[in-house]
């Protein structure tokens, strides 16, 4: 029976991620599919910082064929239930208002309800997908959803253009004029260009002093966030947006933190990325570009095993063995374990890893979008 509404549950843990994740498949299911979208949403502030366009301060507003609502997650906070859509998605284990719960419960159509999971390429991942898990006391089952990297799990977030748009914003010299103009720099011809966007990360210092010592002109786009801040004392100055600053032979432009399809335009404009968490991880893969992912620390450092299952899968994507090499061994230092950042063993390995960035990407496409694959999951679903 076909699909035609969702709820989407969001509570905004790291600031960005999270939201940025069912922002993009809040409106790649209304937009591409056509769908009705409520998107619940604990804090609109950091919302905004992605979406401009939002109202911190309404409790029900609409954006891109998105109805967004404010929600309060706390479990004795009073959520007025309406009607559930045709499915309804608790983002990365947040949990439903009770009175939620209840009209699904009570709902003639049960709502397919799917926790979505967070990103992982560890090789549990396949087996533990669309496991389904019945509520305890109410007529429900839900379903866990993991994004992934292999065949088994839900893929990628990618929109059906997204490739198409990348191509042509890397020919049209007037397009990425016009990215530089409304991010206020003016690029050096000839500099290895590098976006970095990362958590407060004890190894940068060590890479801005290879950059600026380093042989290699580079110039690195920092948006406004926690490596700004890092950045920005060991300039002695901070990166402010529309400000440049030279250290030897790195120059580094503070920009400011831009909306979602802005920053792919500058992962696609640069020749690596710098990445942190999930959202901007999987927008580095469809850049087609190497990426330095810095993944979300964990204090059992679970994040490392995390790490390496990525790193190994990438590696089996037939990237030569020393680029490998240079990208596993420059991750650790970048992620806190191993010896410290080799820029420039990473820099002579750049050409391989763009080769195999691209070769990696296009078999990713072949697992299906994440949205797509949401759509056919839950009409399979339904009774």
């Amino acid at each position: 029976m076909p699909i035609r509404s969702w709820d989407i549950f969001c509570t905004v843990i790291d600031n960005f991620g999270d939201i940025g994740v069912c922002w993009r498949l809040a409106r790649q299911l209304a937009q591409e599919h056509g769908h009705a979208v409520r998107l619940w949403v604990d804090d609109l502030t950091s919302f905004a910082r992605l979406a401009p366009e939002i109202d911190p301060a309404a409790t029900h507003q609409r954006l891109s064929g998105v109805d967004v609502r404010r929600w309060d997650p706390r479990p004795d906070a009073p959520f007025d239930a309406p009607a559930p859509h045709d499915v309804v998605i608790e983002a990365f284990a947040c949990h439903l208002p009770e009175s939620f719960l209840a009209a699904m419960a009570a709902a003639p159509r049960k709502p397919v309800w799917i926790n979505l999971e967070y990103l992982s390429a560890e090789d549990w991942v396949s087996d533990h997908h669309a496991m389904a898990s019945p509520h305890p006391r109410l007529p429900l089952t839900k379903f866990f959803f993991f994004p992934g990297f292999a065949r088994g799990t839900g893929g990628l977030l990618r929109e059906s253009m997204i490739g198409a748009s990348r191509d042509a914003f890397r020919t049209s010299p007037a397009a990425q004029a016009t990215l530089w103009h409304r991010l206020g720099v003016q690029p050096t011809p000839g500099a290895l260009k590098a976006s970095l966007f990362a958590y407060e990360n004890p190894a940068t210092p060590a890479l801005l002093d290879q950059w600026r010592d380093g042989t290699t002109p580079v110039e690195c786009f920092i948006p406004q966030g926690l490596a700004a801040t890092q950045v920005g004392q060991w300039l002695n100055a901070a990166p402010t947006p529309g400000t440049t600053h030279h250290r030897g032979n790195l120059i580094v432009h503070g920009i400011p933190f831009v909306r979602q399809e802005h920053y792919d335009e500058l992962l696609w404009a640069c020749d690596v990325n710098f990445v942190r968490g999930e959202d901007s991880c999987v927008r580095a893969h469809w850049a087609a570009r190497p990426m330095i992912w810095h993944i979300y620390p964990q204090d059992d450092q679970a994040h490392h095993i995390k790490l390496d299952a990525w790193l190994t899968r990438f590696a089996r994507a037939g990237v030569a063995p020393e680029a490998s090499d240079a990208l596993i061994a420059f991750s650790h230092a970048w992620n806190g374990y191993g010896t410290a950042p080799n820029w420039a063993a990473l820099h002579a390995q750049l050409p391989a890893l763009t080769a195999g960035m691209d070769r990696w990407q296009r078999q990713l496409q072949h697992l299906g979008d994440l949205a797509a694959n949401l759509v056919a999951f839950s009409e399979n679903q339904v009774k």
